[in-house]
């Protein structure tokens, strides 16, 4: 069963939808590489179909080993990548905004990598994977579009991991 994002922290702060915000999460995903092909046009069809949440500091917004059924963009705010390691809470990767995470798990319907912690209060933008279909079925090209940029980003970070396992002995990827 997948976890809500609300349920996971109880200072959860619904906001409505990213469409509420739509100039602001424009703004932020707009400076991430992996959102160039998108239009300021398919960002706002885009955040229809968000919620956003915001989080105080050194909130638990993705733990590790849950099963996930969405993924968040930080929208405001710095969150961690913590993965558990010989009984030891290990930092492994920073999230800034307009970064993406928790999108293996929704895809797949497996255990989260990771957790994800805020270190400052943050404003999220959380896609579920029902919505996900929702916007597959009524905007099939943006929900294609949305689904192959998570696949490139999947990779881009897959090679990233390898490429670090290899050279440093250590994955730095924020895949959780």
């Amino acid at each position: 069963m997948g976890s809500n994002f609300a349920d996971l922290q109880p200072d959860v702060q619904p906001l409505g939808t990213a469409r509420d915000f739509v100039d602001e999460f424009i703004d932020v995903l707009k400076k991430q590489p992996v959102m160039h092909h998108f239009s300021s046009q398919e960002l706002t069809l885009l955040a229809e179909y968000m919620d956003c949440f915001g989080v105080p500091r050194k909130s638990t917004v993705i733990y590790e080993g849950d099963v996930g059924d969405f993924l968040a963009i930080l929208v405001t705010g710095e969150a961690h990548i913590v993965k558990l390691q010989d009984a030891e809470e290990a930092v492994v990767g920073v999230i800034k905004p307009g970064e993406l995470f928790g999108e293996m798990s929704m895809v797949d319907g497996l255990e989260r990598f990771a957790s994800c912690v805020t270190s400052e209060p943050s404003d999220f933008a959380v896609l579920t994977r029902p919505k996900l279909n929702d916007m597959l079925a009524d905007h099939p090209r943006l929900g294609n579009k949305f689904l192959l940029m998570l696949l490139g980003l999947s990779a881009a970070r897959l090679r990233n991991a390898l490429h670090a396992d290899q050279t440093f002995g250590c994955a730095t990827t924020a895949c959780i």
